[in-house]
């Protein structure tokens, strides 16, 4: 079986609410409006062209400034610092590492991710956590010029890796990025805990 990772909020924690209301607090001073400003920043077109690569930080951070009128230097520092924020799950990071060892020892399945990241937070993750050399491959969005739910996204991975639809299974906190996996013959995990993840995976695994 090839188990398929997503890494936002399913791998690394990832909580924009809190993160915009520690560089906005005036913006952000209740979890309503939080969650509002998170959405405004990370839920628009242009966060979304930053993740597909075709947008620069820079670029992102100048337009959303002005979008929202927020103030450019701490906007600045906000998302430049994302990739180094990003900190893994520990209940997830458990799973995958006996998944990792179960691979070791008994060659049953392979272990993959495709994950919607920008090209700066990607090389940031590569550099500081050795466990993505646990992978077999992979594929970050601004690498690619592709962002789920994107049906190209998942059939480069599959073509890369020569994977067998009916013998993947993709695991991600977001329904329509699992429902585009599943309509191309895919397994699909609809993250929302590490417990849960676990369960489904060792019915599909014959744990």
């Amino acid at each position: 079986m090839n188990v398929v990772f997503d890494f936002g909020a399913v791998l690394f924690a990832w909580q924009p609410s809190q993160l915009v209301a520690a560089y906005f607090p005036d913006r952000a001073a209740t979890p309503e409006t939080a969650a509002q400003l998170a959405r405004s920043v990370f839920g628009h077109a242009d966060w979304h062209d930053f993740d597909r690569g075709s947008l620069s930080l820079d670029a992102v951070v100048a337009r959303t400034a002005q979008r929202l009128s927020l103030a450019t230097a701490p906007l600045q520092s906000l998302i430049a610092g994302i990739g180094d924020g990003l900190q893994p799950i520990a209940a997830t990071l458990g799973v995958l590492t006996a998944l990792s060892q179960r691979r070791q020892q008994r060659g049953d399945l392979r272990l993959y991710y495709l994950s919607n990241m920008p090209v700066p937070y990607a090389r940031t993750l590569e550099r500081k956590h050795a466990f993505l050399q646990w992978f077999d491959g992979g594929i970050f969005s601004g690498d690619v010029l592709q962002c789920k739910p994107d049906p190209a996204i998942y059939q480069l991975l599959q073509t890369r890796h020569a994977l067998a639809p009916e013998q993947t299974v993709f695991i991600d906190d977001l329904q329509a990025n699992v429902d585009a996996a599943c309509a191309l013959g895919w397994h699909g995990i609809h993250f929302v805990s590490a417990q849960q993840m676990q369960r489904s995976l060792a019915n599909l695994l014959g744990q």
